[in-house]
């Protein structure tokens, strides 16, 4: 079993992924040392927080480059939370520093007009619909798939075949991507009980 190194770069609440990963049978460890991070068998990128905050943390720690080399040129796995998620498209309506590019798609914010009575940000339990096969999350093995959100922006992904899910508010978006060796998801699976476990089983045995 490949030991998860979930990337410390400032953002996020780093213990609570790693309790859930140790609950469902995993290994991971917790760094920002470039020297660890370099051996890492697979990866998590975490974050709650602001879309420049999270890039500019990751380009003045070295971990920016570093991850380019890992996940691009090695197809080391890598699994996005939130704005971990957010992180690997261009490019963010929230900030103005370009993303680390990974995902062909933007962030977009959450705008509705009075008539939907939508709040922003979207928080708590929401329906995620699977879009394609994937080795994350399993059409039919579930009743429902329901995972816990809590965001103001959200990633449209311009390549429908990266769409691992969607999920509706207001209107349908990405919730989910894969492409390769990268995944990205939205919402947050150490919140998400039975289904946020299954999810991150599947990952400890890609």
């Amino acid at each position: 079993m490949n030991t998860i190194t979930i990337i410390d770069y400032g953002i996020g609440n780093l213990n609570s992924v790693a309790n859930m990963i140790r609950y469902v049978g995993g290994k991971c460890i917790i760094s920002s040392d470039l020297d660890t991070i370099v051996k890492a068998e697979k990866l998590l990128l975490p974050g709650v927080g602001a879309f420049d905050m999270g890039m500019s943390k990751l380009t003045s720690s070295g971990i920016k480059d570093l991850l380019n080399d890992l996940v691009i040129q090695r197809g080391i796995p890598i699994l996005g939370i939130c704005l971990g998620m957010q992180l690997m498209t261009q490019k963010s309506a929230e900030g103005e520093l370009e993303g680390l590019g990974w995902i062909e798609a933007e962030v977009k914010k959450f705008t509705f007009n009075g008539e939907m009575n939508l709040k922003i940000p979207h928080m708590g339990w929401n329906n995620v619909e699977v879009s394609k096969d994937n080795l994350l999350i399993k059409e039919g093995e579930h009743k429902e798939h329901r995972f816990y959100f809590v965001h103001s922006y959200f990633v449209d992904a311009k390549n429908t075949t990266d769409i691992m899910c969607l999920t509706r508010y207001g209107h349908d978006f990405c919730s989910a991507f894969s492409h390769q060796n990268i995944f990205g998801v939205q919402f947050h699976p150490e919140k998400s009980h039975k289904y946020g476990m299954s999810l991150m089983k599947k990952f400890i045995q890609i």
